[in-house]
């Protein structure tokens, strides 16, 4: 793994916890505001979006081959190590080196790694790369 990739990954930290209200009304687009009848309880981040702590890690995202999958550059995947990668996920991919992150494709005995950006060819896997799943993405922090 290339040095300049590994600044770029973060484990979760569970050391901090914050339990912020979490309204069961839904938001629409209108006036409505949200009122203590409302609440639900309250949400810890780290528990709602990381299943698996000891397997996850983050990576911010550079590039725009996923645009499609609404990962754009700058934003934070959760990757999940303990998933199995399957057909259609998206996964966290080093090949040859470099890490990826693609929609996982298996068929008929051959994998390839499909961007969401049609300007971006899918690569096909073979032998003579050195290629491993680090993890499925499971979910995206993209700001506004």
């Amino acid at each position: 793994m290339p040095a300049n990739v590994l600044p770029e990954i973060y484990r979760p930290s569970r050391r901090t916890v914050y339990e912020l209200p979490l309204y069961a009304c839904p938001v629409s687009a209108g006036f409505p505001s949200p009122a203590e009848d409302y609440l639900e309880g309250k949400l810890d981040l780290n528990q709602y979006l990381i299943k698996h702590p000891a397997a996850t890690f983050f990576v911010r995202v550079t590039g725009d081959s996923m645009i499609g999958a609404g990962i754009h550059a700058g934003d934070i995947l959760i990757v999940d190590r303990s998933l199995e990668p399957r057909d259609g996920k998206v996964v966290i991919a080093v090949v040859n080196g470099e890490l990826l992150v693609k929609r996982l494709r298996m068929e008929k005995q051959k994998i390839y790694l499909a961007s969401e950006n049609s300007d971006y060819p899918p690569l096909v896997i073979t032998d003579l790369m050195d290629f491993e799943v680090w993890g499925v993405v499971t979910n995206v922090i993209h700001p506004l």
